[in-house]
């Protein structure tokens, strides 16, 4: 360790800024690099400009960064994912541009590598993982009849330490740089004697604080769902979107340790000299391999199984019909998650290990298909004879059908050890990933983005844009990644900045035209969210069920109130709310009203968030004393926090009967809608039930 040789500012000076790259050697990759960084402080000063000139700082502090309410902090969970995906989709952009551009392409292959780098690490670590937390965070609860999950500021905080780890990785695009080593961040390459910049430390520090968050997120969720369900809700009452968000969640518990692990050992290796995983004083980097990817596998489960738990929903609901073969489900996404554990090996089938060993680990990747096999079988059953509306969540669901049996079949084929040899290096492994988690995983978030967004605020998206947003996202996908398959097969390796095999070029156009479809995708979905909230009179639905909703979130006001329910529910059949429709005791009033406790606001989460996030930024760059100051910072807020004395608020029952009188008198002056009239502003909500 070198840290004597650094002033105050550790490593800090002028020249860690972006722009000084530009002004010493101006060029087209600078220019890029220094505009991306100018975009973030724009974003920024504009947010904070904005927010200052609508004087919203109280009702932000009030309502949302203080809360312990697991609806919001849901809500700002998928909000930070949008923001991250933006980032995470431009830097895709500009990949497929320079390959595209290639052999003149405009990057240096530096450069290259940070992109592929973050881009990897944000949308495994900062798109997917937050988007389906915020999604479970506020539907799970709802679906289980819980007033709010186990451990409301422990939630809170797996919140700030996401947040912080995601705004570090923002700061790294003007400070700095990145890690060239990939999402992966192997060693030796990511070493001090490889790489004694800063990058591999922002990737280090960003997934040991992020990884720590979603690991104490796997542990409340599961509590959650063991310990807090209503009255009656037995395990296979559950909704099948709560049996996948606890598997997801035994998956946090169990995979995030070793990544964490592997980066704090990784971190020993830069900041310390410990030579864990190096060739000499005893090292192995195939140690860091085997954690890494420990972790690496499950991860795919862990994202994709709640975007199973969303199509499950999406395809009931908007087939009118209950799901088919329920138990099946239960047990093929339980039998998915215990396999995920016993494949990591195949991502060394080309490293020399002995064909027995491939062999069992080839078999053992092929099983995972059986399973998820039984999940397409019994998605397509629940559509059979059902009365299909094609809505935007509906689109989504049907494209991933389609997509992911397609990603699947690629995966089967890589599981074979002598064809991965072939290709595990080349562009065709890089498709065949996107095309288990895009329409694996975004597209479930997005379907379940538009399928939740009324309960969340009371009005719905427009679904015009929403479907041409899922088509844009189907053919984007399909013209961007469908070609890698056929330039990986001709040999074009991945990670490669440039080529001199113009063979490669038509495909690399093609790719570089899908992303700009992908781009307009995303950019609908900014317009769809404007155009929704501009015209949010004429399409609330306060009553709560606009789609003919048949789990308990759906027999609730939208938005839902901050304690859920006026009284818990008692379930005595799965598809509880349909039940009750179909019995005739839906939208009853409790028998007896009686005052609701609930956690109050706690600064405790915006603190830990901005001084982990000053914490992470001094260990990046040496400033030894920040760092101190910081880690004493979130001690004390953490004990000073355990000494509050009044961390409950009370609804008083007069309260609670006024609104829940106020909305069953809503109820009553409603006129039911048939699906017919989803879409219009007849639509408030009071969905007629359907069978």
């Amino acid at each position: 360790m070198n840290s004597v040789d650094h002033g105050w500012l550790g490593k800090l000076n002028w020249d860690s800024i972006v722009f000084s790259s530009f002004l010493h050697n101006p060029s087209v990759s600078e220019a890029v690099a220094s505009a991306a960084g100018s975009i973030v402080i724009f974003a920024t000063l504009a947010t904070l400009g904005l927010m200052t000139w609508y004087r919203v700082w109280g009702t932000l502090w009030s309502e949302w960064l203080t809360s312990t309410d697991h609806k919001k902090i849901g809500i700002m969970y998928i909000v930070f994912a949008l923001v991250m995906l933006a980032r995470g989709l431009l830097e895709g952009m500009v990949m497929r541009a320079q390959q595209a551009a290639a052999p003149d392409g405009f990057l240096y292959a530096d450069h290259f590598a940070q992109l592929f780098s973050t881009h990897g690490t944000i949308m495994v670590f900062f798109v997917a993982v937050p988007f389906l937390v915020g999604i479970i965070n506020y539907v799970m609860p709802l679906q289980i009849g819980a007033r709010d999950v186990a451990f409301p500021v422990l939630n809170q905080l797996s919140l700030a330490v996401t947040v912080s780890s995601g705004l570090l990785m923002m700061v790294s695009l003007v400070v700095g740089e990145f890690s060239t080593g990939g999402w992966s961040a192997y060693p030796p390459y990511t070493g001090a004697d490889f790489s004694p910049g800063v990058g591999p430390d922002y990737w280090i520090w960003a997934i040991v604080f992020s990884g720590a968050g979603t690991t104490l997120t796997g542990i409340n969720f599961t509590v959650t769902i063991l310990k807090c369900r209503c009255p009656g809700m037995r395990p296979f009452r559950m909704p099948m979107f709560c049996w996948t968000a606890l598997c997801s969640s035994i998956l946090m518990i169990f995979a995030l340790p070793p990544l964490s692990v592997a980066a704090l050992m990784l971190g020993l290796d830069r900041y310390l000299d410990f030579h864990f995983f190096t060739n000499d004083l005893g090292g192995n980097m195939m140690n860091y391999a085997n954690l890494f990817w420990l972790f690496g596998h499950p991860e795919v489960y862990l994202l994709v199984l709640p975007a199973y738990g969303v199509f499950s929903e999406v395809f009931s609901t908007f087939s009118a019909k209950r799901l088919y073969g329920y138990k099946s489900l239960v047990f093929a996404t339980a039998s998915i998650a215990v396999l995920s554990f016993t494949v990591w090996l195949h991502h060394f089938f080309t490293m020399g290990q002995s064909p027995t060993i491939n062999i069992v680990f080839g078999i053992a990747t092929m099983l995972i298909a059986v399973p998820t096999g039984v999940k397409v079988y019994d998605w397509m059953a629940t559509m059979y004879r059902g009365r299909i509306r094609f809505t935007a969540p509906m689109i989504y669901a049907i494209g991933f059908l389609i997509l992911f049996v397609i990603g699947g079949l690629t995966g089967v084929i890589l599981a074979n050890p002598t064809v991965d040899f072939q290709v595990h290096n080349t562009l065709f492994l890089v498709a065949h990933f996107h095309n288990v988690l895009i329409p694996g995983v975004l597209f479930g978030l997005l379907a379940g983005y538009n399928y939740w967004f009324p309960k969340a605020f009371g009005f719905r998206l427009n679904d015009k844009l929403g479907r041409l947003s899922a088509f844009l996202w189907i053919a984007g996908f399909m013209m961007t990644f469908f070609p890698l398959y056929g330039a990986g097969l001709l040999g074009m390796p991945r990670r490669s900045f440039s080529y001199m095999d113009l063979t490669f070029k038509p495909f690399m156009v093609v790719a570089f035209i899908g992303a700009m479809v992908i781009l307009a995708a995303l950019i609908t979905i900014v317009v769809q969210l404007i155009v929704s909230v501009r015209n949010r009179n004429q399409n609330r639905v306060p009553v709560g069920d606009p789609w003919d909703g048949r789990s308990l979130e759906w027999s609730i006001p939208a938005p839902a109130p901050s304690y859920n329910f006026a009284q818990l529910p008692r379930v005595t059949e799965r598809d509880a709310f349909t039940e009750a429709k179909e019995q005739g005791y839906a939208y009853q009033p409790p028998k007896v009203y009686r005052d609701i406790e609930l956690p109050k606001n706690n600064p405790l989460g915006f603190i830990l968030c901005v001084a982990s996030g000053v914490l992470m930024f001094a260990l990046v760059w040496y400033i030894w004393w920040l760092a101190l100051v910081s880690a004493l910072v979130i001690l004390s807020a953490v004990i000073a926090s355990s000494f509050r004395w009044e961390s409950e608020r009370v609804i008083l029952a007069s309260e609670l009967q006024s609104d829940t009188e106020r909305w069953l008198g809503l109820v009553k002056r409603s006129q039911a809608v048939d699906r017919d009239l989803e879409n219009t502003p007849q639509n408030t909500g009071y969905a007629k039930l359907e069978h």
